[in-house]
């Protein structure tokens, strides 16, 4: 999980794909965290990304650097506890302008039974569960 963790940090920007009625919903995000072994990501419960995933808690993240790219698929499990919130946004505090924990708006998701593949055109895929 490590090298998927430090892929999507050293990216920058990830995609994250979610189902909404019979169409896929793409968007970028940029916050990912580690936190007691799961690999997070932050989102705000007011947004249409937060209700698709709720409804279709399997998602899509794809993201590239340096010729390579990752495609990571999984089920995005919401954390209500304070300390996954906390850590994420000290580890981005560039987000507290727009969340703080238990503000009723700011959410943290971790990802489970997850599969990473990691590709290029150059050498064979690397597939990585977590």
């Amino acid at each position: 999980m490590r090298e998927v963790y430090d892929f999507l940090k050293k990216a920058e920007t990830f995609y994250l794909a979610t189902v909404e009625g019979d169409s896929a919903r793409v968007r970028p995000f940029g916050a990912v965290d580690l936190f007691e072994g799961r690999m997070y990501f932050q989102t705000g419960r007011k947004k249409a990304v937060y209700r698709q995933m709720k409804a279709h808690p399997r998602i899509e993240i794809c993201a590239m650097l340096d010729g390579r790219w990752i495609r990571i698929s999984g089920t995005a499990v919401e954390d209500n506890r304070l300390e996954p919130n906390v850590h994420m946004l000290e580890s981005y505090p560039s987000l507290k302008g727009m969340y703080a924990p238990g503000d009723g708006n700011c959410t943290v998701f971790y990802l489970k039974d997850a599969t990473a593949v990691i590709s290029s055109f150059t050498e064979p895929s690397e597939v990585i569960k977590f």
